[in-house]
Order: structure tokens, then C-alpha cells, then sequence
């Protein structure tokens, strides 16, 4: 399990050193198999590899390609409706293509077509390296992830869950102090799960009386975000008293505990204070205050009054107490007041107690105050990847004012930074522009390679997109899905965001574009695939300009309560030479496991050839059947939302420690330090820079 993480997250693998010599006949074979899958292993991997006896190869070699093979998805069969796709497809006749659909709706079974011989894959691909890798710097990985400044993943949490459960001595893992109170609660959650600590060791975790919250809902399995509400589980007698011990110390636990005032209601009847009667009068008498509504004046209230009364000095006086609050209400505070210049002053005498995450996001949003786009986006805390899109409506502020914010914030921030270890010389590469900073990965789905929402890629070379899409039904928590039927579509707009056309079930090929739809499928109970095949020039050379890729689950099943559904693309030069799904030639592939029932993982720019990350879910529409037609304005929204974000990258986080730290360089081979797309410290080292970067 161990190097399934650590392949997944760094492609490494550990390996320890033998006292053989592996015939070199193994090792050729092992790299041309795995070559198969995209990948290939690096020198000091095949150094290490050559001194094991060839049973220890092969235990290491056999759990590898399975590993290699779930990561692309070449794990399952893939079966289309048209084995000979895309020229079947394109072939056919109206008629045909009808008949054979009605006779699949009607028995659920796949018309019977000859494969026929394909010609072998022409598409060179660049392989991917599997490099030699340690205990020592898979446990700085896990690290990593608990000490991000941000939200981490469902999937960053199986991994560290992995490890607490699996660790005896977690000291090499666990660090003193947790800065995300997210990851406070769920990582304490896991050490009382597995009995590895009491409240000794985790009371230095958890100081303020949302941080017990989180703590009960993850006891609870719920939601530690605080997004949504959680049912909260019977505790043991143990458990009950150790919530009350954790939260008896916390300093002004009533304003904190107002926060979420019937939720801690709903906990008190659990936790059951008023049983205890010489002890933990503190919580007893916040609980007093919850339950019987009485009297509380509160920090929030006093700002929130001040801000209805458009008195920013009041509401700027409160707020100097709590900086990191300051921060995010600056552009409203700035907005009321009849004069700038004392609020950017205020700023300046707090934004030293500030969160580097948070001087980031002001950073960035004053940089790009007074952009004119047409729309605000959020993404909203919670599980399920969803953005909400709402017109700008925002006044001006002045350009002076805004020139001042981010000047604060930088110096700031370098400042901070120059404090950190020195980094030599440093290359940082122009094109991270592209790639959002991580401050939020907590609905993030797993994927061969995980991104920030907004972030943009380059394509690969190559002509033909295609986009694949594989799901099963079956058993799910002991009850059966029933038949699922999850439909692949992409839609086509033009520069300006006007429909173009769509290829899905109701449309399987183009007549005006090389565009094809392998066929629909409604059942899967061993399993069930789609494609679509999407030609860039034919596209672009008639007013095409993005792909918005859809997933819909037309039987209404959320894609959690699957037993597996997963999609992604492929980049092909020639679509007709090799197999249908190569794994080789898969760019990206995304489970697909969210509380949702429409999915838009990715939108291709076609003219700038880039691909645009999405990892979106939309609502259902309650009125209308699940397909795409029903949700293009839906879509239209999410497509012009993405393309046009504006959200801190990295480059301008990495340029600003080069300039703290280091001294910039304008080539990589120049640099001890590189952060570049390719090379040293990439935009898929996630964990790394929650950690150690947003600092």
C-alpha cells in the first residue's frame, strides 16, 4: 500500500538494495511492459532493481503494473457499443445508427460487431519517469499534507489516515503544530480511531471550541469543513468526557461556540455536561447560554453592526484584532469609506499578523480589482466541487488604492519569506502563470494528476481528442445501484460562448466536424465505457473554440453511490492506429465519486490549445431529464466562469521567494533551485507547496 501512495502522488516507488545480479532480459521486459502504460524507470531505480533475485523482482514488479494500470485506468475492459470506432460510427447510415440504439434500449444488450484488426499505434508519446524514492521522503510527503496551509483532499486523507493507522511511531509524520484546523480535527479524529493518543498529545491540536466541533464531526464521519450539517454518532462515556476536557480548556468557548449555535445544541444533548457535577462548569455554562438564549455580545455582532451603520473606522477599529478577518473584509471596508488613505494605513499596521494564504488572496484580487469581467466566482467550502458564478456588480476603487494593497502585501510577504532557508539560485518558469495556487483542494477527486481548479495546461501534440468514460453497477453498502446509464458529452462553443453543436446520445457524429460518439450504453453490470473522438482543426476552421466536456448520470444514482466511475482524455495523432482506449496516450483520468449527478472535469481551449481544470459538478435541474441539452445554460455559465478566473498562480508565489531567498536566474540549468512545469518543484507537487511555500 505503501508505494501505491507514493506512486500515485510522487511516481516513486521504494526499493531496497539486494545481493544478486537480475538477468537484464527482466528488466527489459518490465520497462517495455510498463512503457505500454505510459511509464518508464528512472537509472537509479533500474541500479537498484539489478540487485535483486529474481523472486524479489517480481513481488515488487507485479504489484507495480497493477498500481500502473489503475492509475490511467487500464485496469478494466473496455468494451464500446462500436468496437471499430470512430470509422464505424462514421460509416454508418442514419438508419443503422437508430435501429441498433433501439434494439440496445430495448434488450439491454450490445449489437454484435466484428473487431477488426487495427493497425498498430503510430503516436510516439513522451513517457512518464518512475524514479527511486525513500522512507525517509515518503514520510516528508504525508508530512506535508498534515502541515498544509490549505484544505487537502479525500484522497490526501485515505493516504494519511493509511499511515496513522499503519505507523507505530507516527513522530516522523506528525508535527507539532497543525495550521489548518480542518486537518486538526481529522487528524486527531484518526489518532483516537486507532488508539495512538490521548488527550495529552493531541490537547496542544485543539484550541478553540470549533476545533471540538470538527473533532465530533469526524468522529462522527462527517463533514469537517463545517459545509454541512452532521449527524452526530452516540459517543462512548470515554469519548463524551474527552470532548468536554478539550473543550472546558479552550478560552472564550460561548462566541465561538455561537458560531454554530444549534449544532452544538444538537452536541450538548450527546455530550451530556449536566451528568458531571463538580466538573466542567465552564462548558456548562456556555451550554446555559446556547440552550436558554441569553445575552451575549459578540465580536461578529459589533462588526456586523458597525458595517450596517456604513461606519468603516468602527468596523476597521474592531476588526485590527483580528487581522486575518481585516484582510478578507478590506475591499467592503474600502468600499464605504469616504477616504482611503486611513484604511490602507490600518492595513499596513496589521498585515504583519495576516496568514500568508490569506495576504495571497488579497494580493491577487486587488491586482485584478478593476478588471472588468463579466463575473465573480466562488467556490464554495464543502465535499462536492461546485462554483457558483454571480454578475460583478462591484464599484471601482482606485487604482492608487489597489497599487498600495498589493504593495503591502508583497513586501510582506517577502519579508516573511526571507526568513525561510536560502535557495540559491532560482529559475522560475514563465508558463506557472497558468497554475493556480492550492487554497482549497478539500472536494478535489482523485486523478493521475491532480490540479487546481482554473489551472491551465498545455495539450500534447496531436489532432484528435478523445475522451473516454468507464462505470460499473452492482453492490454499494450492501444494496444494489439498480442499472446505471452514465452519458459522455462535449459541447462546442465558439469564442463568444455560442452553442456550436454537441456530440452525445441524441447526436452521435457531427456533420460538420469530425466529431463521433462510440455509442450509448445504459446498463453496466460488468462494467460499461463511452468515447468520443473531437478533431481540432475541423472544429476550429468553423468558428470552434471550446469543448466543455459533461458527464450525466442519466439514472440519477450520484457517482458516490457507484462502485466505480471514472472518465478522462487521451491525446491521439492518428485515431484510427492503435487500440481504442492506449493507455500510453492518456493525458488525464478523474474518479468520479462526488454527491453529484452532472461532472464537467475539463474544458478544452482549442485555439490556445490548452486544457482548462475544471473538476466541476452542477446541481440537477429537477424538472427536466439529465442530459445535456437540458443543462446548457448551466454550462455556459461554469465555461465563461472558468476561462475567465482570476486567482493567485504560482508564479508570482514562487517569484516571491526567489526574490526573499535566492537570486533569479533566467535558465534552469543555471539554478540550484528550478520551479518550472517540468522539472524540480512542478504544480503537482501539492502537498510540497501547501506546505512549505504557502508558509
Amino acid at each position: 500500500m505503501r508505494n501505491a501512495i507514493y506512486l500515485r502522488r510522487n511516481r516513486k516507488i521504494m526499493v531496497h538494495p539486494g545481493h544478486n545480479r537480475l538477468p537484464h532480459t527482466y528488466i527489459a521486459t518490465a520497462m517495455k511492459n510498463v512503457e505500454y502504460l505510459g511509464f518508464t524507470f528512472s537509472k537509479k531505480l533500474v541500479d537498484v532493481l539489478q540487485t535483486l533475485s529474481v523472486d524479489e523482482f517480481l513481488s515488487m514488479y507485479h504489484p507495480l503494473v497493477e498500481d500502473l494500470k489503475s492509475l490511467v485506468g487500464a485496469n478494466v475492459v473496455f468494451r464500446p457499443m462500436y468496437p471499430n470506432f470512430p470509422q464505424q460510427v462514421m460509416m454508418a447510415s442514419e438508419a443503422e445508427l437508430y435501429l441498433q440504439a433501439i434494439h440496445h434500449y430495448l434488450t439491454l444488450k450490445l449489437p454484435e460487431h466484428a473487431a477488426l484488426e487495427r493497425f498498430p499505434l503510430l503516436h510516439q508519446v513522451d513517457l512518464e519517469m518512475i524514479d527511486l524514492g525513500s522512507m525517509e521522503d515518503f514520510d516528508q510527503v504525508i508530512r506535508n499534507l498534515i502541515e498544509a496551509k490549505s484544505s487537502i483532499s479525500e484522497a490526501d486523507k485515505e493516504d494519511i489516515q493509511w499511515v496513522i493507522a499503519s505507523y507505530e511511531d507516527l513522530s516522523t509524520v506528525l508535527p507539532d503544530e497543525i495550521p489548518l484546523k480542518e486537518n486538526v480535527g481529522f487528524v486527531v479524529a484518526a489518532l483516537l480511531k486507532y488508539e495512538k493518543a490521548d488527550i495529552k498529545p493531541i490537547g496542544k491540536y485543539m484550541k478553540t471550541a470549533t476545533d471540538i466541533l470538527r473533532l465530533a464531526a469526524a468522529l462522527s464521519e462527517g463533514d469537517v469543513s463545517l459545509a454541512t450539517q452532521t449527524k452526530f454518532r452516540k459517543f462512548r462515556r470515554p469519548e463524551r468526557r474527552l470532548l468536554l476536557e478539550l473543550l472546558e480548556q479552550c478560552g472564550n468557548k460561548v462566541e465561538d461556540m455561537l458560531r454554530y449555535k444549534n449544532r452544538w445544541i444538537r452536541l450538548g444533548e450527546i455530550l451530556h455536561p449536566a451528568e458531571y457535577k463538580h466538573r466542567y462548569d465552564g462548558c456548562k455554562a456556555a451550554f446555559d447560554i446556547l440552550r436558554n438564549n441569553k445575552p451575549y455580545a459578540t465580536f461578529g455582532g459589533k462588526v456586523e453592526h458597525a458595517l450596517r451603520q456604513m461606519d468603516a473606522g468602527l468596523a476597521a477599529d474592531l476588526l485590527k484584532s483580528r487581522a486575518g478577518e481585516f484582510a478578507r473584509r478590506l475591499d467592503h471596508l474600502l468600499r464605504i469609506s469616504e477616504n482611503a488613505l486611513p484604511m490602507v494605513e490600518k492595513f499596513t499596521d496589521i498585515a504583519a499578523d495576516v496568514s500568508t494564504p490569506v495576504l495571497l488572496q488579497v494580493m491577487a484580487h486587488f491586482q485584478h480589482r478593476n478588471e472588468r469581467q463579466e463575473l465573480r466566482t466562488f467556490f464554495p467550502k464543502g465535499n462536492v466541487g461546485k462554483a457558483v458564478a454571480i454578475q460583478n456588480t462591484l464599484p471601482d476603487i482606485e487604482a492608487e488604492t489597489c497599487e498600495a494593497i498589493v504593495h503591502i502585501c508583497q513586501n510582506t510577504l517577502i519579508k516573511r519569506f526571507s526568513e525561510l532557508p536560502a535557495l540559491g539560485d532560482v529559475y522560475v518558469d514563465e508558463r506557472l502563470r497558468r497554475y493556480v495556487m492550492p487554497f482549497a483542494q478539500r472536494s478535489a477527486s482523485k486523478a493521475l494528476r491532480t490540479l487546481v481548479r482554473g489551472s491551465r495546461l498545455e495539450m500534447p501534440e496531436g489532432d484528435t481528442i478523445r475522451f473516454f468514460l468507464w462505470w460499473k453497477e452492482g453492490i454499494v453498502n450492501g444494496k444494489h445501484t439498480g442499472r446505471v446509464d452514465i452519458d459522455l458529452s462535449a459541447v462546442m462553443y465558439d469564442e463568444k460562448w455560442q452553442y456550436v453543436e454537441h456530440i452525445s446520445y441524441t447526436n452521435l457524429r457531427s456533420d460538420r466536424y469530425q466529431a463521433a460518439h462510440s455509442g450509448d450504453i445504459t446498463s453496466a453490470p460488468h462494467g460499461a465505457c463511452e468515447f468520443i473522438d473531437m478533431d481540432i482543426p475541423s472544429i476550429v476552421k468553423y468558428g470552434g473554440r471550446y469543448i466543455v466536456a459533461s458527464l450525466n448520470s442519466f439514472t440519477e444514482q450520484p457517482y458516490c453511490e457507484l462502485p466505480e466511475c471514472f472518465a478522462g482524455w487521451m491525446m491521439r495523432k492518428y485515431p484510427s492506429s492503435g487500440e481504442i482506449f492506449e493507455p500510453s496516450t492518456v493525458v488525464d483520468r478523474i474518479d468520479l465519486a462526488a454527491d453529484t449527478r452532472i461532472a464537467i472535469p475539463v474544458i478544452m481551449d482549442l485555439v490556445e490549445r490548452e486544457i482548462i481544470w475544471c473538476d466541476l459538478a452542477l446541481k440537477k435541474h429537477p424538472h427536466y431529464y439529465n442530459n445535456v441539452e437540458e443543462n446548457q445554460k448551466g454550462m455556459v455559465v461554469m465555461g465563461k466562469a472558468m476561462t475567465s478566473l482570476k486567482k493567485p498562480n504560482l508564479y508570482d508565489l514562487f517569484m516571491l521567494h526567489a526574490v526573499a531567498r535566492g537570486r533569479v536566474v533566467e535558465r534552469a540549468d543555471l539554478a540550484q533551485t528550478v520551479f518550472s512545469v517540468d522539472e524540480g518543484i512542478t504544480p503537482f507537487d501539492m502537498g510540497r507547496i501547501m506546505a512549505e511555500f504557502i508558509a
